[in-house]
């Protein structure tokens, strides 16, 4: 087809409107700069970017999910050898403890027949009683429960059709792992989305090492894809929507409840809330229409989640588990019954999150500049693990998309990553035990505490960024973007609050550097025509006036609006004078 006399291989798009070189985001401004780096370095100024027809910037980071959730897989793979028995009996998992040092366990193996998902049974109907006589019930709210659920039945099937090859809990711990993985691809691809101007941000997720290590450990996929299309659905301006599939992932973990809080700062600052409560009103909709059955049907095992929360004491990767180890330190409720739930701990770890919670909220109010929804989600969460008496290796999973669309920084971001990745083998070998060559209990504590430690520094730059927007790089990179310079805020979104301060007086401080060379330059042109024309010029001609002379300011002011207007919005950040991936 032709367009303005061009030819056009495919028929065109109904938007003919194309990005300024300014406005394309190119895969040197992101977490891939460093590895562009060694294959020469990002693409240029005013190369075509993303008119692939088939490796796409999503197809690629689509493509680095999928190899590191290959890489997950396979590193539970020991734990899925089984035995050989020759006295006729069935086959079984080979659990004779390399699933501590293998490091590939994973707690859907276990469950299968601890659970009853194994005879089928029903959550939350079926009970089983622990060798200490205490009845216990599925353990999960009920989205997850009931994953687990259908997960098991289609194994069963599997098994029934094809009774050869793996046992069947393997088959049901592989079609689980099939189901998470699609799960994380659509968490990876709302992130894409809600990135905004920065789409290559996302590949810092989609290739984290967390995922080699916790994807298939547990379900928690199921709750970040829920959140990760929920955040999205709100920065297209969807809120009831996004509160219905915000709703869903409560309904598979509570965690997805904190990115109301940081909703509800934006909300403050902006005094708009009707949009914020009609999502919140779908939220709880969504919400009781998921659970009423079973709370209805099965309130014991329903109940089940919320008990063992409140029973449980501090697991090995908690703070105060860490405290105790290290100073000697007996806890809160060291002299607590057996199967009592420890009530201070319980108190203390609660008031040490509201206080978290009301610091998050004093930032966001405090700040000159509205913080981004992202930051502010981060913040929250991350408080929650820092200061809860469960940190299951798991959970880290549930900052990764908050921390890359909050801040997208390689050099902030992969060491707790890489680091928190590493820590599960410390834990495996923890687990395993110092009789069988495993680390000690010190020295895995310590390990634990530099790992929160990294996650505070994370804070630290979340918040230092917060209060100094001119270092927000998602900001810079959507200076003067209509919607914001926040790509989540949606309906909450506020063109006319005034963009990057720091940005902008550093873009004064360069025009106004500008002016004086364009001033000085027309000074010398001036000076340069002068001279020509006293030398060329005998004398004025009779009756010359003024406006027969020549404009001295034309040059100048001519000058200065050619240099005002070369490059778009803030110079794209002065023209790249930082490494955007610092």
């Amino acid at each position: 087809m032709l367009s303005n006399g061009r030819l056009s291989p495919l028929p065109l798009d109904e938007d003919l409107r194309s990005l300024s070189p300014q406005e394309r985001v190119r895969p040197g401004d992101g977490p891939a700069a460093a590895v562009l780096d060694a294959w020469g370095g990002p693409v240029g100024r005013h190369a075509a970017v993303g008119r692939q027809r088939f490796w796409t910037p999503l197809r690629v980071i689509m493509l680095f999910a999928v190899i590191f959730l290959a890489f997950g897989f396979f590193s539970k793979a020991g734990c899925l050898e089984t035995t050989h028995p020759t006295d006729g009996s069935q086959p079984g998992l080979l659990w004779d403890g390399r699933q501590y040092y293998k490091a590939c366990y994973a707690d859907p193996l276990p469950l299968y027949s601890i659970e009853g998902l194994s005879k089928g049974a029903f959550p939350y109907k079926y009970s089983w009683t622990t060798e200490t006589g205490e009845e216990r019930f599925m353990e999960y709210p009920v989205l997850s429960g009931m994953f687990q659920y259908v997960t098991a039945q289609g194994a069963q099937a599997w098994q029934a059709v094809f009774p050869g090859g793996p046992i069947e809990v393997v088959k049901y711990f592989v079609l689980g792992a099939v189901l998470l993985a699609i799960l994380w691809m659509v968490a990876v691809w709302a992130t894409y989305r809600s990135a905004g101007r920065r789409p290559w941000d996302t590949l810092l997720m989609a290739a984290s090492p967390l995922v080699i290590f916790q994807a298939f450990t547990n379900y928690d996929l199921l709750a970040i894809a829920f959140a990760s299309v929920a955040l999205l659905l709100w920065a297209r301006r969807r809120p009831v929507w996004a509160g219905v599939v915000l709703g869903l992932g409560v309904a598979a973990k509570l965690y997805p409840l904190f990115l109301v809080g940081a909703l509800l700062v934006v909300a403050i600052r902006r005094r708009r809330f009707v949009e914020l409560g009609k999502s919140v009103a779908a939220a709880v909709i969504a919400w009781l229409v998921v659970n009423l059955p079973i709370m209805i049907g099965f309130p014991t095992g329903w109940r089940e989640f919320f008990r063992l929360n409140s029973d449980r004491p501090a697991n090995p990767e908690s703070i105060y588990a860490a405290i105790q180890v290290l100073t000697g330190w007996a806890g809160f409720d060291a002299g607590r019954a057996a199967g009592e739930a420890p009530a201070t701990l319980n108190m203390v770890s609660l008031v040490l999150f509201a206080l978290g919670c009301v610091a998050v909220l004093v930032i966001g109010l405090t700040a000159a500049t509205t913080p981004r929804i992202a930051q502010l989600a981060f913040l929250i969460v991350a408080i929650f693990l820092l200061t809860n008496k469960v940190w299951s290796p798991q959970y880290s999973l549930w900052l990764v998309p908050l921390a890359v669309l909050a801040v997208p920084r390689v050099k902030v971001l992969l060491p707790w990553m890489a680091f928190d990745a590493l820590l599960w083998i410390a834990h495996m070998s923890y687990f395993h035990g110092v009789a069988n060559k495993g680390i000690d209990p010190e020295l895995f504590h310590v390990l634990v505490l530099a790992r929160n430690l990294l996650v505070v520094a994370v804070c630290v730059v979340v918040i230092v960024e917060i209060y100094r927007p001119d270092l927000d790089m998602v900001r810079r990179s959507h200076a003067g973007d209509p919607a914001g310079t926040d790509p989540l805020a949606g309906v909450l979104a506020d063109p006319r609050e005034p963009l990057v301060t720091g940005l902008a007086r550093r873009r004064d401080a360069s025009g106004d550097a500008r002016d004086r060379d364009a001033r000085d330059r027309a000074a010398r042109d001036g000076a340069a025509r002068d001279g020509d024309a006293r030398e060329s010029a005998t004398a004025p001609p009779a009756g010359a006036g003024p406006a027969d002379a020549p404009a001295a300011a034309t040059p100048t002011a001519t000058g200065a609006a050619a240099i005002d207007n070369d490059d778009g919005p803030l110079d794209y950040v002065a023209d790249h004078e930082e490494n955007p991936t610092r």
